[in-house]
């Protein structure tokens, strides 16, 4: 079963989706960038660290701390709060560079968007 971690849009959160409510749905109907698991373990969510753009720090810390709990990160999702930020609120994230950064410091996928709804 996959370990992973949810970040969502501080900014967003709360406004769009009250508790991530949705991104909850989504794991258990296995819905849009969930489908990919057959099971989830979600052993983390938060934020992304704010603007202008905390993420990757924010990342490396919650690495360490699943990691010292026995719970390692296997993969990380960006919300889909996050990606409409990105896409329309101008977060200064960009997700191609994150991706990379992340996966080649960390070593964890990184995915971007949760669920549809």
């Amino acid at each position: 079963m996959p370990r992973i971690a949810i970040l969502y849009c501080k900014r967003i959160k709360d406004h769009s989706c009250i508790a991530c409510a949705k991104c909850f749905k989504g794991i258990a109907e296995k819905n849009a960038e969930f489908a990919r698991y057959d099971d989830i373990d979600l052993v983390a969510m938060t934020d992304c660290g704010d603007c202008p753009g905390l993420v990757a720090s924010r990342i490396t810390l919650l690495n360490e701390v699943t990691a010292d709990l026995k719970r390692p990160i296997e993969a990380i999702h960006l919300g889909t709060c996050m990606k409409a930020a990105m896409e329309s609120s101008e977060c200064p994230i960009d997700f191609d560079d994150l991706k990379i950064t992340l996966e080649k410091r960390l070593g964890i996928e990184v995915v971007l968007g949760t669920h549809s709804y």
